[in-house]
């Protein structure tokens, strides 16, 4: 997949990278970079001698049909691992369990603690389930990344990608091994997710939002719904107007010829 999808992605795009030496030779580590498009995962492993481990939600790999299987063939051939999402706590506890295990081996872990692609470009409320508790349950360094420009590349709902060159910041790795074992203590596992996203906001030149992206996200839907409710509503008053107005006309022009009549 390096030598296919990688080249071909350094060929086309011809991404730039900077601080690739903070990215160990070996032993494992934690990438956590902000979201910005659905290539994000792709551009960021293309330009990496080490093979990085993300994760993906499951629909991707039990999709059915040719082009769910083909899919399922390309996300495993790029080393995504399945989350099931449909548990009482989501992807969340799936995102933990495949992190610590990734880890285990030896290998990069990455992970986007906003949980999903922002859906303004702005930078949102890192998520303190999956990239804290994996850090601290491993003792793994956390190294901050900021893609760049991904989101011009391929918006949300674009299914063709515009031919640029995206960048790629990746920062000096985060030791909390101070905080080793204190997983189970939500004021540590936010103060560890926040301290990562103030890295990755210094990165990425980003504007933060202290606020959820799925959040966000339904406060666009919702503003989106209610501008079209209300040209909706629009609409049929225009409509109901017109239709008064006629009616009106049409009395006028009868009461006309009654009178022509008499």
């Amino acid at each position: 997949m390096k030598l296919s999808v990688g080249g071909t992605l350094k060929l086309a795009f011809r991404p730039w990278v900077e601080g690739l030496e903070n990215i160990p030779d070996e032993g494992p580590a934690i990438l956590a970079s902000n979201h910005l498009s659905f290539s994000d995962s792709f551009f960021l492993p293309a330009m990496l001698d080490r093979k990085v481990t993300f994760i993906a939600k499951q629909e991707y790999f039990t999709t059915p049909g040719i082009k769910g299987r083909l899919t399922a063939a390309f996300f495993k051939g790029v080393g995504q691992l399945p989350v099931d999402r449909s548990g009482s706590r989501g992807a969340g506890e799936a995102a933990i369990k495949a992190g610590i295990e990734v880890i285990k081996r030896g290998e990069l872990f990455g992970i986007y603690p906003e949980g999903t692609r922002s859906p303004d470009g702005r930078l949102y409320r890192g998520k303190p389930g999956g990239l804290a508790r994996v850090a601290l349950a491993t003792g793994a360094p956390v190294i901050p990344v900021a893609m760049i420009d991904t989101e011009k590349i391929q918006p949300p709902g674009k299914v063709m990608p515009k031919l640029m060159r995206p960048g790629i910041k990746i920062g000096k790795p985060l030791d909390f091994s101070r905080y080793h074992g204190m997983d189970g203590d939500r004021f540590i596992l936010r103060s560890v997710t926040d301290e990562v996203m103030y890295e990755i906001m210094k990165l990425s030149g980003q504007e933060y939002v202290d606020i959820y992206a799925t959040a966000a996200k339904r406060q666009i839907a919702d503003a989106e719904a209610a501008r079209k409710q209300a040209e909706r509503e629009k609409e049929k008053a225009e409509k109901a107007e017109k239709a008064a107005d006629k009616s009106t006309d049409d009395k006028s022009e009868s009461k006309d010829k009654d009178k022509t009549g008499a």
